[in-house]
């Protein structure tokens, strides 16, 4: 059987467009302006984690494939595997996500005030982008198409530790949640395991989260950090080490259940789309 299979990256979009369904509220306050932007990440953040989890899925099936001749699949899944599959979705992830995360967040910081300088004495308030294409046009523009990538380097620091933390909890919770007896996981036990999962995802990358957001933020209107050492130096001395931790509560309550809906639908999707009378991932 072939280790690549399709489903997955369809599945992995359902389960993206469950999560920012639930969650997006939630993300939306640590950053400001409650549902700025709602729109882009409804439908490219659905894309983005249908290339996680199908880059996940399948880079985990092939390195099966190539360790052992044939494909594991559910308990005993290697965790050499799991590890490695973590790692090059944490890669792609950056390549696939940083735009788009730079862009919400762009959108999201529209609450902010700029001075128009050329009416007089009067300030006011004026959006800087009309909306997400407009963004992008403005951000090649005036930093090039590496301005697209702004923060690339803080998210690579992020995601690649964070999807170790996010797919390791979840698969081996899984297994553990469900009995022996069972031939495959309940709902609840992908239910639970993701939630779990989301929130360890999470309160352990809210430090270069922070230093993440402050670099895409930046630039809307001035440009304060020369890079990520340049962000975690200022940071650090302006406000403490308390600000590398701040929103980790908000990040640990809105993981739990943005990845308990994500998994849910992924695994239920998958489930759907393959004909399988059993929950099972990968």
């Amino acid at each position: 059987m072939d280790s690549f299979q399709l489903e997955d990256f369809v599945a992995g979009w359902i389960g993206g467009v469950a999560s920012v369904i639930v969650g997006y509220p939630l993300d939306t306050v640590k950053v400001f302006g409650f549902f700025k932007g709602m729109s882009f990440p409804l439908a490219s953040i659905a894309i983005y984690n249908s290339v996680v989890f199908g880059v996940f899925s399948n880079t985990q099936r092939f390195l099966s494939q190539f360790r052992c001749g044939e494909l594991e699949d559910g308990p005993g899944q290697s965790p050499s595997d799991v590890l490695l599959a973590s790692m090059v979705t944490g890669v792609v992830s950056v390549g696939l996500g940083g735009p788009v995360e730079l862009i919400k967040i762009r959108l999201q910081m529209q609450t902010q005030p700029f001075q128009e300088v050329s009416r007089g004495l009067r300030s006011r308030a004026v959006a800087a982008y009309q909306g997400p294409v407009h963004c992008i046009a403005t951000i090649v523009r005036t930093e090039g198409l590496t301005g697209l990538y702004r923060g690339a380097s803080a998210m690579l620091m992020r995601d690649i530790p964070g999807y170790c933390f996010y797919f390791i909890p979840y698969v081996f919770l899984r297994e553990w949640i469900t009995p022996e007896a069972c031939t495959g996981p309940s709902p609840y036990a992908v239910w639970l395991a993701g939630g779990i999962a989301g929130a360890i995802s999470w309160g352990t990358a809210t430090p270069m989260d922070v230093v993440k957001s402050r670099i895409q933020a930046d630039g809307v209107y001035l440009n304060k950090y020369r890079g990520v050492l340049d962000c975690i130096s200022q940071s650090y001395r302006q406000e403490g080490f308390k600000v590398f931790f701040r929103g980790i509560t908000v990040n640990a309550v809105r993981g739990f259940p943005m990845s308990a809906a994500m998994f849910l639908g992924y695994e239920l999707s998958l489930k759907a789309l393959r004909g399988d009378h059993t929950v099972r991932s990968g």
